[in-house]
């Protein structure tokens, strides 16, 4: 029997451990072990975790010493340093290696610890191995899906990422129930900020239309968003709105991994652009504009549009326009070489890759100039285009084209939480933020790949997984 503590060699008292080889789900540690009521805990004990009891999310608290820190705010990292987290919220950051009394402590003085990774695009409900045929889609459940959408959070927290932005799903609200259970404790997965569907002309890059396929076929809960005209598109936000959704996503321009379209070419016009915005700010929440075509970028920051999606084709224009209204650019620069490589050895359309060659070159040396232009770009990666899991492959990518891995990881941390509008709870370890941490061997500082193989996860006080030895 398990009462979810971890007895390692490095963890010191009895530090409550979410085991990483259970399946999604997995049964945590109860207030009864004394940890979370301030009673005296209970002697670790090896014990077995099931997936049929939730655990408490946000509850942890531990002390966690860092052989070198990186709060996700300075522009420097700290030497050695104690992350103190309790009832799930950072309580304080202090120098040297600290034991608080009565509070299990985590010896990571061979680690750099930093705040748990932001993915600000990906798609959790999607799977990495499926845009081959993307008709599969057609036949699933919501059901099927989400169990599909529980293994990909689960792979994204265990990387590292223990925020990400859910930009859109082909079933409808897949994503907000995934968002609930992880929330409630019933699934593990990053915290989640979600669209619950694509706003999209019909035949656009968020329609799932497929040659070969009559469109009376396709599910009505694959085209929830799909609109035409300003107010077609405001009664779909406002739809979107009440379902649940933390932000909107719009398809301003075509899409490369969509039948049809063309990345360069507006779908949406600025009018309906327009509606969606107006719609979201008036409701407190931002919208994310998928936008590859120069005009498309510009429509949509002239729109009021929060952050733009890929930017594929940028041009000076709109550097200067995105930097002079604080638009954000989530610019996924790794994906393309995945497609160019996984994609045709799994035979995806030919449509699709060749798309992915005319944009992939183009993205990369816009991601240089905006950068140099002083733009925000947050980290975004496109994941279920590649496997989720892999999502820091994209950090060398940022660094080989003008970044800093000081400025790559912010991009990831602080400035990802700030335009997600959420910098009050995560992307620094700062006092009153979520106890979420994650730490890997060496110094990302000096090798950014380094983040590739994350070594913990804490989120909200709780161990999600911890070093091999």
């Amino acid at each position: 029997m398990s009462n979810g503590f971890c007895s390692a060699p490095h963890c010191r008292g009895n530090l409550p451990c979410v085991q990483p080889g259970r399946p999604a789900g997995v049964v945590a540690w109860l207030a009864v072990t004394g940890l979370v009521a301030g009673l005296p805990a209970v002697a670790a004990t090896p014990i077995q975790v099931t997936s049929a009891v939730p655990y408490l999310a946000d509850s942890g608290s531990v002390a966690v010493q860092c052989g070198r820190l990186i709060d996700g705010m300075a522009a420097v990292a700290q030497g050695l340093a104690t992350v103190v987290i309790r009832n799930g919220r950072v309580d304080s950051v202090q120098p040297g290696a600290v034991a608080p009394a009565g509070m299990p402590v985590v010896d990571l003085g061979h680690y750099t610890c930093l705040p748990g990774l932001i993915d600000m695009h990906t798609h959790l409900t999607d799977s990495g191995h499926e845009t081959a045929d993307l008709s599969v889609y057609y036949q699933r459940t919501p059901a099927e899906q989400g169990a599909i959408a529980r293994e990909s959070a689960r792979a994204t927290l265990l990387a590292g990422f223990t925020g990400a932005r859910d930009v859109g799903t082909y079933i409808a609200w897949v994503d907000r129930d995934l968002r609930d259970a992880i929330n409630r404790g019933d699934a593990v997965g990053p915290r989640m900020q979600v669209a619950g569907f694509y706003l999209t002309i019909p035949a656009g890059g968020g329609d799932l239309v497929i040659p070969g396929h009559a469109e009376a076929d396709i599910p009505p809960q694959v085209r929830v968003g799909v609109a035409r005209g300003p107010e077609q598109f405001r009664q779909k936000a406002g739809q979107a709105v009440a379902g649940g959704a933390d932000f909107l996503k719009i398809i301003a321009s075509g899409a490369v991994l969509a039948f049809g379209g063309v990345p360069g070419e507006r779908e949406m016009l600025p009018e309906e652009i327009k509606a969606v915005v107006d719609v979201a700010h008036a409701h407190g929440i931002k919208v994310a504009a998928h936008a590859h075509g120069a005009q498309s970028i510009k429509d949509a920051i002239l729109a009021g549009a929060d952050t733009i999606e890929h930017a594929s084709l940028i041009d000076d224009e709109g550097i200067r326009l995105a930097q002079e209204h604080g638009t954000a650019l989530s610019m996924d620069v790794y994906n393309g070489d995945w497609i160019d490589t996984v994609g045709r050895a799994e035979k995806w359309p030919e449509e699709f890759l060749r798309k992915n060659v005319e944009t992939t070159e183009a993205q990369r040396q816009g991601f240089t100039r905006a950068h140099a232009a002083g733009v925000d770009i947050v980290y975004g990666t496109d994941a279920a285009v590649y496997p989720h899991g892999l999502n820091a492959r994209q950090f060398p990518i940022m660094v080989q084209r003008g970044m800093t891995p000081m400025e790559a990881i912010q991009a990831a941390t602080s400035l990802a939480a700030r335009h997600m509008g959420w910098d009050d709870r995560i992307g620094s370890l700062q006092p009153g933020r979520f106890g979420d941490l994650i730490a890997v061997k060496g110094d990302p500082l000096a090798d950014v790949t380094r983040l590739q193989d994350v070594a913990v996860v804490i989120k909200g006080g709780l161990a999600f997984k911890l070093p091999a030895e």
